[in-house]
């Protein structure tokens, strides 16, 4: 039997949820793995968590001179690391600099992506992917205006989050494990907006969901996930709001909550997936992977304060049925890709 080496750069929190149980499948296999990771967030933690072995490399810019800094510097010093080392196929989930580097390096390569609105970074990857498996929900029409030729790409019904559930194990005393003291008889479990993200014009030191905290802290208890330190500093000595430290079992949580309230995208997801009433108040264009669950029932969006406390008291007093959601395989689809790719390249 043939074994491949495989590389996978993991470069953002939820991408280490992502490949988890594909890199514990590949190992299990005997595949021969390079993961790398950039210093950004959770991802060391995280990745520690679930017991990944990883090369730390690069880390995350916040200007646009430091982005592009940063990852120059990262494609510099990755190289370093996988040009000698013979690898047959690389995987990523929005990485900038594996693509960058498989290709120059002659690696096919397989890329997984589900945001069309991250203008930099898919312009900058995918003319020079092999293999990109997106939703079909995304129009693929904006994915060519980017450079990517559409014979790559490989469309699935559902959205990446189904991944973080392969192996899913809920934890009905997650709110007991965390110690949290909660007073009021129902939990809402929010999550502020990306605001260092390049597709998003956001101030770091201020949060969408202010004026939403503020009024529903009287109706139920908060739960705030903080992203970084400044944003846990905007919830500081609010009553009845607690600031967690990740990591957490962030998938129990959601389901253990009576709602979840995002301003960022994955979590949200997450919480459809899960079937706990969400609302989405992501503060810039709506992704078509957000629209998926909007048009499937399981989410509701809106960026009017009144609107999300409205429907936020409604879902607590009125939680929606039970919604049937048909799904492609996404991790069958991810290995067999990633098998073909390392065993007959392009």
């Amino acid at each position: 039997m043939i074994l491949l080496k495989i590389w996978i750069d993991i470069s953002n929190a939820p991408h280490v949820r992502f490949f988890k149980d594909v890199i514990k499948y590949l190992e299990a296999e005997g595949e021969d793995l390079i993961v790398t990771a950039r210093q950004f967030g959770d991802i060391h933690k995280l990745m520690n968590m679930y017991d990944i072995d990883f090369i730390s490399v690069g880390k995350h810019g916040v200007s646009l001179y430091d982005k592009l800094r940063e990852s120059t510097s990262r494609v510099y010093n990755l190289v370093d690391i996988i040009a000698d080392e013979n690898v047959d196929v690389a995987l990523s989930k929005h990485s900038i600099e594996l693509p960058r580097i498989s290709f120059g390096l002659g690696i096919p390569s397989l890329y997984v992506l589900d945001n069309e609105h991250a203008l930099a970074a898919n312009k900058l990857t995918l003319p020079l992917c092999d293999r990109i498996i997106t939703p079909r929900k995304i129009d693929f029409w904006k994915l060519m205006k980017f450079g990517a030729d559409p014979n790559t790409i490989i469309p699935y019904n559902g959205t990446s989050e189904l991944m973080h559930f392969k192996s899913f194990n809920y934890n009905d005393d997650v709110f007991k494990d965390l110690n949290l003291k909660l007073e009021h008889e129902k939990t809402i479990l929010m999550r502020p907006e990306p605001s260092l993200a390049s597709y998003l014009d956001a101030d770091c030191r201020k949060s969408v969901l202010s004026p939403i905290v503020d009024e529903l802290k009287e109706h139920a208890n908060i739960l705030i996930l903080p992203r970084f330190k400044e944003q846990a500093e905007i919830f500081e000595g609010i009553d009845h709001v607690t600031i967690l430290e990740p990591p957490v079992d962030t998938s129990s949580l959601m389901k253990k909550c009576d709602l979840v309230i995002g301003a960022g995208g994955t979590m949200n997801r997450e919480a459809a997936i899960l079937q706990t009433p969400v609302i989405s108040c992501y503060p810039g264009d709506t992704l078509s992977v957000d629209q998926y669950y909007i048009d499937s029932g399981l989410m509701y969006r809106s960026i009017n304060p009144n609107q999300v406390i409205s429907k936020a008291l409604e879902f607590l007093n009125n939680p929606h049925e039970r919604i049937d959601l048909k799904t492609d395989d996404l991790f069958q689809i991810i290995i067999d890709n990633l098998y073909d790719l390392g065993k007959n390249g392009k």
